[in-house]
């Protein structure tokens, strides 16, 4: 099947996280925004008020089926390149992990806009430092945590044990942009969590996604995405 994503053509954003299960799938794909029909072909799909129009980039096209919300795609692709467990229980699974990844997506977001992204960093630098603070000392140890703590439990080399899911592709993504957005930090922490630094290396020699990310599809990292560096924010 022929697949069309939708997503801001500037950024990794949580459209990555779909990139990155198509890319490993080696699916055929069309990354919409990215080419000549550009970012209108996105709006005027979410202007469409039948069917099941989403709500916000990322979304999906398969066939008739339009499919938003990154956890709920990546549950569909699952199941149908391989990147899932094949029991019922075992989608039900890693759909929740990723569900938790996406509630840490959105901790990482709040470290540089804390107030909400209506307002521009530099008028919510005190609190976004406070934030981060909070951030590093709290919420990283916790989710990172958790992840290395399944890692460990499994003996595998991935968070369900030998065979690889969309979960583990996308906390390789986790691992990437926190070093992005915080070297210093997150190369201190990184002590912490060897299970998912491993995870991390052995997700990034995979021929498919090694490939990816040596090409021109991967948008590189910048300060309009999710992980975003400013220096002040970094210990």
């Amino acid at each position: 099947m022929n697949y069309e994503l939708y997503y801001w053509p500037e950024i990794q954003g949580r459209g990555e996280y779909v990139r990155l299960a198509l890319e490993e799938a080696g699916a055929d794909y069309i990354d919409v925004a990215r080419g000549p029909r550009g970012s209108g072909a996105m709006m005027k799909m979410m202007e469409v008020h039948k069917g099941t129009p989403p709500f916000a980039p990322p979304f999906l096209k398969a066939g008739k089926l339009v499919i938003g919300q990154t956890a709920n795609i990546l549950l569909y692709l699952g199941s149908r390149h391989a990147l899932a467990p094949k029991t019922e229980a075992g989608k039900l699974w890693v759909h929740q992990l990723q569900l938790t990844i996406t509630d840490f997506v959105v901790e990482i977001h709040d470290t540089h806009h804390p107030l909400g992204p209506s307002q521009y960093y530099e008028d919510q630098k005190a609190p976004a430092k406070k934030r981060t603070a909070d951030f590093w000392d709290e919420r990283v140890p916790k989710y990172l945590g958790y992840f290395e703590q399944l890692l460990d439990d499994t003996g595998g080399a991935y968070v369900t044990g030998r065979r690889l899911t969309y979960v583990d592709l996308s906390l390789f993504q986790i691992v990437a942009g926190l070093r992005y957005a915080f070297p210093r930090r997150m190369k201190a922490f990184e002590k912490k969590i060897p299970g998912l630094v491993g995870l991390h290396d052995r997700v990034a020699a995979r021929p498919n996604i090694k490939a990816y990310l040596a090409s021109e599809r991967r948008i590189p990292f910048n300060e309009q995405g999710i992980f975003r560096r400013y220096r002040e924010l970094d210990g």
